[in-house]
């Protein structure tokens, strides 16, 4: 794997702001990009053709590189391969059925052992007695998808996150494609696939190319199951489902370390990393950067809300600082 140069710039900008009783107590500190209709850069803050890793942000391609690769998915199935899923009993019963449909069980899953995502459903689960397992762990549609497709192609499913396995570098070749610019590293994501380095307009520029792909392309077929079922790419109670339920034609998804993609149906896209990861600012700058691209609708405010709590009162709250 070649690293990553670390950045040359002395500081990236403040993206949020961490206000407490008045007083600013902290600062996230990111990059983000925001795409015109027309593919053009309308607004670029800190290092966006700096390479991160998108982490799930990526799942859209790797769930086109199965398409490519001649799994016929559809529907909830397809919107799950690309699933950060929150562990809820719809998303582990649809995971169960994708692998039993190619004559496969929950013990061919390489994910490593979890409870489930949402904060809600981990408690619920703990509660009735369960315990980490692959299967609930949050990547588990993705990985059964990649399983499914092995054995549709005959190919070996014990070295399926293997970088040098035909399906993963199917997902490199999609990767670059789909984002304009090569890979610049190859990493291990935490579910142990592997894991592709692109810039932020890279990946925004990705996000806009599904949406604006022609009907029937592996990448349209992708962004239309994502947003008919988006619950099934995230959860009830997750930001990712809400917006693609409320803002028509929308396509979302969060990553690990505080990544964001999104894309318009019209081509305006953005993408932004919080450089710490702090996932909770990621909901404050997204919503500032959907206002930024003209989003009037009530569930922006809803997912950029983020107070602060002082004992049971609220006292402050994590805000967008641009």
């Amino acid at each position: 794997m070649t690293p990553i140069p670390p950045s040359a710039s002395p500081a990236l900008p403040v993206l949020a702001e961490v206000v407490r009783s008045g007083f600013t107590e902290g600062r996230h500190r990111g990059s983000l990009v925001v795409l015109a209709a027309d593919g053009s850069v309308e607004l670029a803050l800190g290092e966006p053709a700096a390479p991160v890793f998108p982490r799930s942000s990526n799942k859209p391609m790797q769930a086109a590189a199965i398409l490519r690769a001649g799994l016929d998915l559809s529907g909830e199935r397809l919107a799950l391969a690309a699933a950060s899923h929150s562990g809820e009993a719809f998303h582990l019963g649809l995971v169960r059925t994708m692998l039993a449909e190619h004559g496969l069980k929950t013990d061919d899953l390489q994910t490593p052992p979890d409870l489930p995502l949402d904060p809600v459903e981990a408690e619920a689960y703990l509660a009735a007695g369960g315990v980490r397992e692959p299967l609930t762990m949050n990547c588990s549609g993705k990985h059964a998808a990649m399983l499914a497709v092995c054995v549709r192609n005959g190919w070996d499913t014990a070295t399926y996150l293997d970088p040098a396995h035909p399906l993963q570098r199917l997902v490199g070749e999609v990767v670059a494609e789909a984002a304009g610019e090569p890979v610049a590293a190859v990493g291990t994501d935490g579910c142990g696939a592997p894991l592709m380095a692109i810039g932020l307009v890279g990946l925004a520029r990705a996000f806009r190319t599904f949406v604006l792909a022609e009907p029937g392309t592996a990448e349209r077929r992708v962004a239309d199951a994502m947003r008919a079922h988006p619950e099934y790419v995230a959860g009830t109670r997750r930001p990712d489902t809400w917006l693609m339920r409320e803002v028509p034609g929308t396509l979302s998804k969060m990553g690990a370390e505080a990544v964001q993609a999104l894309a318009l149906p019209d081509g305006r896209a953005l993408a932004f990393k919080i450089d710490d990861g702090s996932t909770r600012a990621l909901g404050p700058v997204l919503a500032r950067s959907l206002e930024l691209l003209g989003v009037d609708a009530p569930v922006v405010s809803r997912v950029g809300r983020a107070p602060l709590l002082g004992g049971a009162a609220e006292v402050g709250e994590i805000r967008a600082a641009f």
